[in-house]
């Protein structure tokens, strides 16, 4: 997120699209709360009326998957009334003229058709937040969820830049993460294009990695079947059954099928389409689930042999940095040791290391920091931070030592719990040092982009990150500088342009740095300091990227669902054209949109999403006698009108249909928190199968107190076409009584 969830109190208008905190992220919503009663308007925008809508003083209802024509319309209306920030716009922004070219084909009452949105309501929610300074805009995986997911988050923070809301205290764009460490595990690289700290995959940065581990490139490059494997994505936790199903998926893989599969620390059934999940892990050689519980996904398994179970330690059995959706990192301490067999992830990974022959290798850098510290052996997890810092310099850790962090834990009530701001040995600090932290002295950022402070407070502009000018030929840097910097809008430092940006080094210093960049810098941080002390962003001080040149959509556009319940409008707006290899997979979007007339078979829109009293997958919370008590069963909300056409009665068992030849056996809620088109299903339940009781294939002992079907059983075929975020916001469904 931009800010920070306490920053919402210097919020004037709030307004929450594809998120429900109340729900998801409780914390939050207090500080939501507390930001109304200190006057800001609170404004939701959900197909589904959620506890959050419950709270608001506005509920607007939306057709799932139509975000982006919402705020084009509302976009329209902006400027057409003259409402917009064209200063911000000017100075800060590239190729914002295109969004208003589209946002001008795109009126009220056509966003009407599309969303469902009232014309007038869509301009009275524009007209309200524009006028409101400042205003926050908050979302989760109701929009990243579909395959115009990336371009939803595109057109969120398009939007509170044609406003002036970016890089304020109460503005920005605030997406809550769904757990503490979600953030950490996407800095860390969870994501398979990416190297830790969000590094390309290319040979600069491999090699930059090479140095802080202490190993050969070309030794790296052995592991690999060839460079070309070492610089492409691998599959994503969406398209990995496509690994093992598709054979055309093999030329994507260097011309192998998947053969086995390793799940450590992942809910594997809140992942869509189940049914083929279920398939390809019984076809392959092994499987092995680490896991404090069981997972999900293995109860699914027909198979007898090669499925394995290694029971990991929890959180409370474990130390080290986690990091908080407002990118501050918290160190978390050991409450006891891990229970019987249970080891901490590093150990079983260590084990594995020590199997495949690269143990040396693997802990390498961990000996070389605890030599540099006088020590023979390395301390766990301290030793890892420090080297995971001192590396990721992209979006500048370098600040956050264990030491550090260690201190803010230990000192909580030294920080100001509204501003983040330290007192006493603390001040001029933020708690968590939120990233970029650019070194020991920087006190971290609790607010992106704000230009109108110093660095060495937080301030910073837009990152550099695109070369200096556009394939138009335009500056791509900011035409505003950093209090206390000499120049405005500049590249990213590196050693080539040091002295260019006025940043003095010895004669030792440009040994040092020789070659090097802000991010690919080894064994020193002078390029960071000198920019530091010069007043400027180590990364750089540029425009945000209204158009994304190298993306199929270069700005985002309205896309229809591939299973839309509006069938009349996905010739207007067609989805995207198939893509080949993508994540490894040969992923369809066209095609399965037009394959057949899906709405005549599956009239009913179908939505997803959380229960208060489970989290994710539910493997842990439903295993907890309690909270199972809360939300024992599975249920779909209906409609009373809907449920009356269907001869269904609330209560009733029915059978609910996805467009995947899947079915899904589940209790009946009358509820008018859909709409007559809609049924809304939680995605916290697993145990059964299409009808089947899974509860034997539980190892003795460890089955949940509450089962139930698994909404992904059900959900349709579809993935964001820049990250493959599966589809589970909006499908197609049939329901009949069983």
């Amino acid at each position: 997120m931009s800010n920070h969830i306490a920053d919402m109190m210097f919020s004037k208008y709030i307004f929450i699209i594809g998120a429900n905190p109340a729900v998801n992220h409780p914390v939050s919503m207090v500080h939501i709360l507390r930001a109304k009663e200190a006057g800001a308007k609170i404004v939701v925008v959900d197909p589904h009326f959620s506890k959050t809508a419950a709270k608001a003083d506005e509920y607007h209802r939306i057709r799932s998957g139509t975000d982006i024509a919402l705020v084009y319309g509302m976009l329209h209306h902006i400027i057409k009334n003259d409402l917009h920030d064209k200063k911000f716009l000017q100075e800060r922004i590239y190729g914002y003229e295109e969004i208003i070219k589209e946002a001008m084909k795109m009126t009220p009452e056509e966003a009407s058709n599309i969303t469902g949105i009232p014309a007038d309501t869509i301009r009275h929610i524009a007209e309200d937040m524009a006028k409101a300074k400042p205003a926050s805009l908050i979302w989760n995986q109701g929009l990243t969820q579909h395959t115009v997911g990336t371009s939803n988050t595109r057109i969120m923070p398009i939007l509170q830049m044609f406003l002036g809301n970016m890089g304020k205290n109460g503005g920005g764009v605030n997406i809550l993460r769904g757990h503490d460490n979600v953030q950490g595990s996407s800095d860390m690289a969870a994501n398979p294009d990416v190297l830790p700290g969000y590094y390309a995959l290319n040979e600069a940065s491999w090699r930059h990695f090479a140095k802080h581990w202490y190993v050969e490139y070309e030794w790296l490059l052995s592991r690999f079947k060839d460079k070309k494997m070492m610089e492409s994505s691998g599959y994503a936790h969406s398209t990995w059954k496509f690994g093992v199903l598709e054979p055309e998926n093999a030329a994507n893989n260097g011309d192998t099928m998947l053969r086995a599969l390793v799940v450590i620390g992942t809910g594997m059934t809140s992942v869509s389409l189940l049914d083929l999940q279920k398939k390809a892990m019984d076809k392959l050689e092994l499987v092995v689930f680490i896991d404090p519980y069981v997972n999900d996904l293995a109860i699914y398994s027909d198979r007898d042999n090669d499925l394995f179970l290694l029971p990991a330690a929890s959180q409370m059995e474990s130390s080290g940095s986690v990091a908080a959706t407002n990118r501050s990192y918290q160190w978390r301490s050991k409450v006891m040791e891990p229970l019987f067999e249970c080891k901490e992830d590093q150990e079983i990974l260590f084990e594995f290391a020590k199997r495949f022959g690269f143990l040396e290798e693997y802990q390498r850098s961990l000996y070389e920091i605890a030599k540099k510290d006088g020590r023979s052996e390395f301390v766990w997890p301290e030793d890892a931070t420090t080297e995971l810092t001192q590396s990721i310099r992209s979006i500048g850790l370098q600040g956050m030592s264990p030491k550090r962090l260690k201190a803010h834990q230990e000192n909580w009530h030294m920080f100001d719990k509204v501003t983040l701001e330290g007192k006493g040995p603390f001040k001029g600090e933020y708690y968590g040092l939120p990233w970029p932290c650019w070194s020991d002295k920087h006190p971290g950022t609790p607010v992106f982009y704000n230009d109108t402070i110093p660095v060495m407070r937080g301030g910073m502009g837009f990152r550099v990150n695109w070369g200096d000018t556009s394939p138009d030929g335009k500056s791509m840097f900011s035409a505003r500088s950093l209090p206390g910097s000499k120049i405005a809008g500049h590249p990213p430092v590196s050693a080539a342009n040091a002295e260019s940006l006025g940043l003095r080094l010895s004669a030792e210093e440009k040994k040092a740095v020789e070659g090097s960049t802000y991010a690919l810098g080894f064994g020193n941080n002078i390029l960071a300091e000198k920019a530091l002390e010069a007043g400027l962003c180590p990364y750089g001080n540029g425009r945000a990227r209204a158009v994304v040149w190298n993306w199929y959509d270069k700005i985002p556009l309205h896309r229809e669902p591939i299973h839309s319940v509006r069938g009349d409008l996905v010739d207007k707006y067609p989805n995207f054209p198939d893509k080949p290899n993508h994540f490894r997979a040969n992923i369809k979007y066209r095609s399965r949109q037009i394959e057949k007339d899906w709405v005549k078979e599956f009239p009913i829109n179908m939505l997803s999403g959380r229960l208060v009293s489970h989290m994710g997958t539910g493997t842990e919370t439903r295993s907890a006698k309690y909270l199972a008590e809360v939300h024992s069963e599975m249920f779909v909300e209906i409609h009373p009108d809907k449920a009356f056409e269907l001869g269904i009665k609330d209560g009733d068992m029915v059978w609910v249909y996805g467009t995947m030849d899947t079915r899904a056996l589940i209790k009946a809620k009358l509820s008018y928190r859909v709409d007559i088109n809609s049924v809304w299903i939680p995605q916290n339940f697993s145990g059964l199968d299409q009808g089947k009781n899974l509860l034997d294939k539980y190892p003795e002992g460890t089955a949940a107190y509450a089962i139930g079907e698994s909404a992904n059983m059900i959900s349709s075929y579809g993935f964001d076409y820049n990250t493959a975020c599966p589809e589970t916001k909006c499908g197609l469904c049939r329901i009949e009584k069983a």
